[in-house]
């Protein structure tokens, strides 16, 4: 009974700290984003070592917005084309939604967390991608800022 009752108490707790994202945090979203690690839906782990892309969101006020794909370069500049998702923030109940759509294909991921530095998403496959933010390499000025 104390093992019932010990489960219940860790399980409300994680569910009571689930962060609750408002439209103030959608500006959080913009940037540069790197995958850190995919949890599948059994519970193992990929880490991602070194990313070749990153993803790129620009949102604007009315919760509407792009995302690309980019490949950061060693100058710090970033390669880009012209291929783009529209997202659309949805907040529906206590949950938050990506709504992504391109001419061929429509799909949505659930935000579980989003901060200044973290980003959470959990797609159709239950695979929860885990990105921290990331910014522009450069190695050609060592040793100056990269703005």
């Amino acid at each position: 009974m104390k093992k019932v009752f010990g489960i219940l108490l860790v399980a409300l707790l994680l569910v009571g700290c689930k962060q609750k994202i408002t439209s103030a945090d959608v500006a959080k979203i913009n940037g540069y984003w790197e995958i850190e690690k995919v949890i599948l839906e059994d519970g193992s782990e990929k880490k991602y070592g070194i990313n070749e892309s990153f993803d790129y969101f620009r949102m604007d006020k009315n919760s509407t917005g792009i995302r690309k794909k980019v490949m950061p370069q060693l100058d710090g500049t970033f390669l880009v084309n012209e291929t783009f998702e529209n997202v659309k923030i949805r907040f529906a109940d206590d949950q938050t939604f990506l709504d992504y759509s391109t001419p061929y294909m429509k799909w949505s991921e659930e935000i579980l967390a989003l901060t200044d530095k973290e980003l959470v998403v959990l797609n159709a496959e239950k695979k929860e991608y885990h990105y921290k933010k990331a910014g522009p390499i450069n190695l050609e000025s060592y040793g100056k800022e990269t703005k």
